[in-house]
């Protein structure tokens, strides 16, 4: 994809790699700033339940899923290869 293909993907709301990353850094940014005032084990947990809330939204609001156990699944099997993911950077600590 070129520069003009990704630009015009954005433009509709697609996120590619990066913009996809730049969205996901805004997220820690605010959780950084929070940390500041709150322990960062409740602080995860308060993103956890978010994350969970929205992602429930999304599901029975924008796509409408039909069977909520097997979008459940599949979200599940995503947090747990991005967990994974970042538990094994040794950039991460």
């Amino acid at each position: 994809m070129n520069r003009q293909e990704r630009r015009a993907q954005r433009a509709e709301g697609n996120l590619d790699t990066k913009g996809f990353l730049d969205v996901a850094g805004k997220f820690i940014d605010v959780a950084n700033r929070e940390n500041r005032k709150v322990p960062a084990t409740e602080l995860q947990m308060a993103f956890l339940w978010a994350a969970a809330r929205y992602n429930a939204h999304v599901a029975k609001a924008v796509v409408e899923v039909e069977n909520h156990e097997e979008f459940v699944e599949h979200m599940v099997k995503q947090y747990t290869e991005m967990l994974r993911q970042h538990l094994a950077d040794p950039e991460l600590g």
